[in-house]
């Protein structure tokens, strides 16, 4: 007996047209209200058509990030709303099929839609660096000096130093950490007294410190120098007075180690926490939403379009509201960051098992 049963199938292709049209359409409409507000200040750069339009087609992927839990919303109420008013749910449930399994598609449908949210995350990183590229955004900071600061770089790499003088060309108390993989790729961490940049070479030149390989299942190894030229430390120290990137231009990877190196330098990297939470609550916010809103579409014979559509307005706004109210709570550390990133998805879930539980089946 095959598992796919043609309702399955029927189930499963009309939730994923509603939900294709809407996962493109919002993104599409938040990029004509942005190209809108902002095209104005793109011509006064001089920015050429193409590119404008280029750098729009790069943002899609951020847009896409937050649309998807919406479009899995929008097409589990639209979808479920329509087959609770054509009697085919009363229908399914006379044929002896429940109301769980006939959800089971829309179920699946919303799991493949989260595993995709996580691989659009990933790449807003990449996609949004481009468009920054493109649209001449500029990341410099006012004033020639930077104090007890951690940054980013690339290959995994985290510069910590204390201060930055950048017409000098010098930094002091500098620290280089990169994270290692396993044996073949130890743990790295530099220490310097200071560090000195050559414009003519363009590299740096580290002052007397140690070199720490850290092996995880041999002894650690410290070498001395008086002098180390680092070849893959390329920023200029122009470059290094670039303002932190923002949670939504790193990688969770690069986040990760970001907020390591920000909280060993005495940092408060709560707030940060939350947003690489919310890198992967997001997502999950598809699986949990399509339960909370297929018995809710269920539980009334009114409207029609308009209810669906402001049913799940409704339920997208309140989840909105929620993750802005638990992200300072996290960050202020009043509760735990990682419990205030999956808080909104757990009050959700917990109203979704109460939905499904209380449906006629």
């Amino acid at each position: 007996m095959s598992v796919v049963r043609p309702l399955d199938r029927y189930v499963f292709v009309e939730w994923m047209k509603i939900f294709v049209a809407t996962a493109i359409g919002l993104p599409v409409l938040l990029v004509i209200i942005d190209l809108t507000d902002h095209l104005q200040q793109y011509l006064t750069r001089n920015i050429p058509a193409p590119d404008i339009a280029l750098s729009y087609v790069y943002w899609m992927p951020q847009s896409m990030f937050m649309a998807m839990p919406a479009a899995v919303l929008f097409a589990t109420v639209f979808s479920v709303g329509t087959f609770t008013r054509h009697s085919e749910i009363t229908a399914a449930k006379a044929s002896g099929i429940s109301f769980y399994r006939l959800v089971a598609p829309i179920l699946l449908g919303a799991t493949l839609a989260a595993g995709l949210d996580l691989v659009v995350g990933e790449l807003v990183p990449i996609t949004d660096a481009r468009r920054n590229d493109l649209l001449r955004e500029s990341k410099v900071q006012s004033g020639t000096q930077r104090f007890n600061f951690a940054y980013a770089a690339e290959y995994g790499r985290v510069y910590k130093a204390q201060t930055l003088d950048v017409p000098g060309g010098r930094m002091d108390r500098l620290q280089i950490e990169r994270k290692g993989s396993g044996k073949d790729y130890p743990t790295v961490v530099i220490s310097s007294s200071e560090a000195k940049y050559d414009p003519a070479t363009g590299r740096w030149t580290l002052g007397a410190g140690d070199m720490h390989i850290i092996r995880d299942s041999t002894p650690s190894m410290v070498i001395s120098f008086s002098e180390l030229r680092d070849r893959n430390m390329r920023e200029r120290p122009a470059d290094l007075m670039a303002k932190p990137r923002d949670p939504q231009e790193m990688r969770y990877g690069e986040l990760t180690r970001f907020i390591h190196a920000l909280e060993r330098s005495g940092g408060d990297g709560n707030l940060l926490r939350v947003e690489r939470a919310l890198k992967i609550a997001i997502p999950i916010t598809c699986l949990v939403i399509a339960m909370f809103g297929a018995p809710l579409a269920t539980s009334t014979q009114r409207g029609g379009t308009a209810y669906g559509i402001g049913l799940s307005l409704a339920i997208t706004v309140t989840f909105l509201m929620l993750i802005q109210l638990t992200k300072p709570l996290g960050g202020k550390n009043i509760i735990w960051p990682d419990v205030a990133a999956w808080l909104p998805n757990a009050l959700f879930a917990l109203g979704g098992f109460v939905l499904l539980a209380r449906v006629r089946t």
